[in-house]
């Protein structure tokens, strides 16, 4: 027997766990620990409640939906930093080549870098003080340093470590927003109109810039002169510009992924989910719940055949 710790708010309801009490622990597959009972209950043994707020750095906790774990959202946070400046200076982020986990565990217990963006105060008096750190090797993680405040603004985004944020959907989102600040400042639905983002990664998105923290660290950034604007994708005028269509059901004549080129090669963009501002759904056989959405919402309902006449070149 053992004791442990419970991240699955689901799983302790279901177990009935409380502070205090003794479990049985199994290996579940090739090494995930499994909480199977409680063996023993606590003496003093207290309900058990998901903090709101990181016990480590006081910031927003959020769980998605369909998971399990719970998490902080705070980029800076003590318990993630080291990750967090690792994932920010790897090769397909911001590139600073010597940055790896001896010198970041160093700079980090050492108190130097407290902040991702501390890495852009650092001094040669403070690198070349660290163990197995010459005066070369300490210029030339200087000089990535510096060098990487050249980065575009899609490389920025990817290193802010935001959740599905990935290369791709960080150029979607500066070619469609053209500054960081009009990434940070839009809602959840104009997010989305940038393409490709749906609305899990559109809350990610916007629960990242609700936390202070992160809104401080992105002052912090632009305080170290790193690249804020983009140059904004000029989408060539089309039969469907400015319309957003949602797909729903299976098409006879095509698949949806190429029904999505089609809409996006005239000018409109695909969106995962209805809303008020869905121009059109496209409801193929055995359409589900995005029908009956879109019926709710008074949004236009297109079969097939009639989406095929709106895809036809006009005479």
């Amino acid at each position: 027997m053992s004791r442990a710790t419970l991240h699955n708010e689901d799983e302790i309801a279901r177990l009935g766990v409380e502070i205090g009490d003794e479990v049985l622990v199994e290996r579940s597959g090739d090494v995930i620990p499994k909480v199977v009972r409680v063996t023993a209950e606590g003496k003093d043994r207290q309900p058990f409640h998901m903090p709101k707020h990181c016990p480590v750095c006081g910031g927003n906790i959020v769980r998605e939906e369909d998971e399990a774990a719970s998490r902080c959202v705070n980029t800076n946070c003590p318990a993630r930093l080291k990750e967090s400046i690792l994932h920010f200076a790897a090769r397909p982020v911001m590139n600073i080549d010597g940055m790896g986990d001896a010198l970041v565990d160093q700079l980090v217990d050492r108190g130097l870098v407290k902040s991702v963006s501390d890495i852009y105060n650092l001094t040669l008096e403070q690198l070349v003080d660290l163990e197995r750190m010459g005066k070369k090797s300490a210029e030339n993680v200087l000089r990535n340093i510096e060098k990487s405040r050249q980065n575009p603004l899609p490389r920025v985004l990817v290193g802010l470590g935001i959740r599905f944020v990935g290369v791709r959907t960080a150029v979607l989102l500066a070619e469609a927003f053209g500054s960081l600040d009009s990434i940070a400042q839009a809602d959840v639905e104009t997010l989305q109109q940038a393409e490709e983002v749906g609305p899990k990664v559109a809350e990610a998105i916007h629960e990242f810039f609700r936390e202070p923290r992160n809104r401080e660290l992105v002052e912090r950034l632009r305080d170290a002169r790193l690249k804020f604007d983009h140059p904004k994708k000029i989408k060539k005028a089309g039969p469907f510009d400015g319309m957003t269509f949602v797909l729903t059901g299976t098409l006879a004549s095509m698949t949806r992924e190429q029904a999505g080129e089609r809409i996006e090669a005239g000018g409109g963009k695909v969106s995962g989910s209805v809303s008020k501002k869905t121009s059109y759904v496209v409801a193929g056989e055995e359409a589900g719940s995005k029908l009956d959405k879109a019926r709710a919402l008074g949004v236009p309902v297109v079969t097939e055949e009639k989406f095929l006449e709106m895809l036809a070149p006009k005479k």
